[in-house]
């Protein structure tokens, strides 16, 4: 699974966020074992952004436990809830606005885990110092320079060719192996698709610039917690909700793009495949049950080299 890159003032919340998301890929053991132990990895994440003191490091490792075990409460009935709903209506054709609603949801309940993070961020937020500050600028450094291998240093071709076979994986988890006129039909979807790497990296170096200069001034001035939440917060909701202009818009084309293609690609699925997908959301949904009937225990403690930022 590949691993969330975490930290202020989203990535704070983003820890959250991944509880959720980890309950939605429960299906093997490893990773119900990841879910119990998020508060361990998040916590090797976080500090790989900001390099923990030993006066952060206690009341971090203790607020990570709290949230997981209130998302455990909160959060994942609503999401045992949403994977049966799905895989209901696996076996049927689905259309891109009934695509798009199980979107709006997910979105939903990955924004309330990140205004409930919000608390525990706000708190370690207001403690850092210029020193850690220093240390989540070369985070930021250090991840843009990996989205421009990944993405910006290739060709249009190149890019495309990720994309197709990105999709493709996912799609062959989900469905079981696509035959030639899927593959065919998924790959034309991605030539023809609007993505555009350069212009979600503008963004996010834009996003970022925000959150450093949040950071700074809350350092600076030593804001009181509430007023550190209310900032974090109100910067969830326009990562969430953007205000209205060019970049709102080509996000809500993205996500109808996503949502026809989705709806699309299962129209051409078979009753086999279909009956597979239906089977994987329902063992989500049981994996989820599960985690919610099991109360945390002590972590396991996972190799090291596991944790490693």
């Amino acid at each position: 699974m590949k691993r969330p890159r975490l930290w202020p003032l989203a990535r704070w919340s983003r820890v959250g966020c991944a509880l959720l998301l980890g309950a939605a890929l429960a299906g093997c053991s490893a990773v119900k074992l990841a879910y119990n132990n998020l508060p361990e990895l998040g916590y090797w994440w976080l500090d790989g952004y900001v390099d923990f003191n030993s006066g952060q490091t206690p009341r971090v490792r203790e607020q990570l436990a709290a949230l997981l075990e209130s998302h455990r409460r909160n959060e994942l009935p609503k999401f045992q809830s949403l994977l049966e709903k799905a895989a209901a209506q696996a076996p049927t054709d689905v259309t891109a606005s009934e695509v798009c609603a199980v979107g709006d949801e997910v979105r939903d309940r990955l924004l309330a885990t990140a205004l409930e993070a919000s608390q525990a961020g706000a708190e370690l937020v207001a403690s850092l110092d210029e020193t850690q500050l220093r240390q989540v600028e070369r985070k930021y450094a250090k991840n843009n320079a990996t989205y421009a291998r990944d993405w910006l240093e290739r060709s249009v071709a190149q890019q495309h060719q990720k994309r197709y076979q990105d999709f493709l994986d996912r799609s062959e988890d989900f469905y079981g192996s696509l035959d030639s006129a899927q593959r065919q039909w998924l790959r034309e979807a991605v030539d023809r698709s609007i993505f555009d790497p350069r212009r979600v990296d503008a963004e996010r170096r834009q996003r970022q610039q925000e959150s450093l200069a949040l950071l700074r001034r809350f350092s600076r001035q030593a804001a009181p917690v509430p007023e550190v939440r209310a900032a974090i917060d109100a910067y969830a909701q326009r990562v969430a909700h953007p205000p209205a202009g060019p970049w709102q818009a080509y996000q809500q084309a993205l996500l109808q793009e996503s949502c026809a293609n989705i709806a699309a690609l299962h129209q051409l699925t078979r009753p086999d495949q279909r009956e597979r997908a239906a089977r994987r959301l329902m063992g989500y949904a049981r994996d989820v049950r599960e985690l919610i009937a099991t109360p945390r225990a002590t972590p396991s403690r996972l190799p090291s080299e596991q944790l490693a930022p």
